[in-house]
């Protein structure tokens, strides 16, 4: 039988030494899912995306990855890393490589692709992003938005069933925003499922199918972007939401 959800969250938590950044998360997540996290500085949005892919090992809890504790010793996490993408704010682009590189260096080293299939893989997901012709270029003849652009396309290279987004705009000047926000969206109505901490609140009310707030290590509420932005309960996600909004 199928499981209903491809990512099941239980009881994760996260302290660095005495301060516990992630006391108790829940969270599942089906095929398709578009989850937007957000909530103030310091409640724990990035640690918890990182949890997800280990890039932080959690203190505590479970992840199930299509039903498997990916927290477990013996799994060989960067099998799941392949399945589990990941998007972050400062683009991680290997300044010495081109483009077109960026994209097939994980293909060629950790699926053993062939270099052609690779570079044919790279320049269909560079027209896809819009950037076909940037192909050649290094890393820093780009403006941040066409390098979070190349960054989600290396992400997609790997065929990931999940990508993790962690604030990919908050380093883009503001009209670079919506060029990087469009593919986003682009990949949500493709079906890719996908986690993203943002502060893009009009994203998330368009684009997510579910928002959680996070705010002190926990999961204050969560819910269709419509319930947690115009019907929300909690005092805390008020006064959070009049502010931002």
């Amino acid at each position: 039988m199928e499981r209903e959800f491809i990512l099941e969250v239980k009881n994760l938590g996260k302290s660095f030494k005495d301060l516990e950044v992630l006391k108790s998360i829940d969270l599942n997540v089906k095929k398709g899912d578009v989850v937007a996290i957000i909530g103030p500085s310091g409640s724990g949005k990035s640690t918890m995306l990182r949890c997800l892919n280990r890039l932080e090992e959690p203190t505590k809890g479970e992840i199930l990855f299509h039903g498997e504790n990916i927290l477990d010793k013996k799994v060989d996490i960067n099998k799941i890393r392949m399945q589990i993408g990941m998007v972050f704010q400062q683009f991680n682009l290997f300044p010495h490589l081109t483009v077109r590189r960026n994209i097939t260096i994980a293909l060629t080293k950790l699926r053993n692709m062939p270099e052609a299939e690779a570079n044919a893989t790279a320049d269909r997901l560079l027209e896809m992003v819009g950037l076909a012709e940037k192909a050649d270029v290094y890393p820093a003849s780009l403006s941040g938005g066409q390098k979070q652009r190349i960054a989600i396309a290396r992400s997609l290279a790997m065929n990931p069933e999940i990508i993790l987004f962690d604030e990919p705009t908050s380093a883009l000047d503001p009209e670079m925003v919506g060029e990087v926000l469009q593919v986003m969206k682009d990949l949500a109505k493709a079906g890719m499922t996908m986690l993203v901490v943002t502060h893009e609140m009009g994203f998330a009310r368009e684009v997510a199918s579910k928002v959680i707030f996070l705010d002190g290590g926990y999961v204050l509420t969560e819910g269709a972007p419509e319930e947690v932005f115009e019907h929300a309960e909690h005092e805390r996600v008020k006064a959070f939401l009049a502010k931002v909004m």
